[in-house]
């Protein structure tokens, strides 16, 4: 019986792991990303409309001097950003509806999510 190449035993494995991966669709591509745009103290758009019930991504930039902290109440969601920074928060669903949001570092900074 012959045996086969130690190169083939180790390539087999990573080779499996590949064919799988290949298959498996990814998520992240196929998630809605909406930008929002926060700089000392406003929060552009005024009005966010995002997909509901769907899972999506809100990407958030502080093109501002100063530190900015996307926040809601209703969503139980907050996001501190440094200045010249980008984060995201992934939402799995949102119910159709209005959310207000705000910059807690700058109460004058409001906006409203809308979810349809």
């Amino acid at each position: 019986m012959s045996r086969l190449p130690r190169s083939l035993v180790r390539a087999v494995p990573l080779l499996l792991v590949a064919a799988v991966s290949a298959s498996v669709p990814a998520r992240a591509d196929d998630m809605p990303v909406i930008k929002v745009e926060m700089r000392d103290g406003v929060i552009i758009p005024t009005v966010i409309e995002v997909p509901a019930n769907t899972r999506f991504k809100l990407e958030i930039s502080n093109t501002g001097q100063t530190p900015v902290e996307f926040e809601s109440t209703e969503l139980r969601r907050e996001k501190a950003l440094a200045a010249g920074s980008t984060s995201a928060i992934v939402f799995r669903t949102l119910d159709a509806g209005t959310y207000q949001v705000f910059d807690d570092f700058h109460p004058e900074a409001k906006a409203t999510l809308v979810a349809k």
